[in-house]
């Protein structure tokens, strides 16, 4: 286990993140790697909410800009956009995280959300703020 694997589990996962069934599987400030279930996160016809595709990345962003901040900082999400490209409607969807900026005060992170066969499902964004040491 990375030493930032050990820093979220040490950290614990929000309720969000438990209600959902996120798992974080790869973790460092540069890169992320979560996966979600689709059972329990999906519209009532059955396809995986648009929502829990956002809950998924603003996670793995967050936590990302949190690595990056340090355990002392206080981290807010600023700004978070997804398109959604396929649905899914079974198995796991899988997150990757990768930094575009890392910055002093800013964070921003690109989120590829895949299904099991690897097709692309969303692509999101999201820039965190770090926030002032008071």
């Amino acid at each position: 286990m990375s030493d930032f694997l050990e820093v979220i589990e040490a950290r614990g996962s929000g309720a969000l993140d438990k209600k959902m069934g996120i798992e974080i599987l790869e973790a460092s400030p540069e890169r992320l790697v979560g996966k979600m279930p689709v059972e329990g996160n999906t519209q009532p016809i059955g396809l995986l909410h648009g929502g829990a595709n956002v809950v998924l990345a603003e996670s793995l962003g967050s936590i990302g800009t949190q690595l990056h901040a340090g355990p002392n900082r206080k981290i807010v999400g600023v700004d978070i956009n997804a398109t959604h490209h396929k649905s899914a409607t079974a198995g796991f969807v899988t997150g990757v995280a990768t930094a575009i900026s890392l910055g002093k005060s800013m964070c921003s992170y690109e989120i590829v959300i895949s299904n099991d066969a690897g097709e692309r499902t969303c692509t999101a964004r999201i820039t965190c703020l770090i926030l002032a040491e008071r």
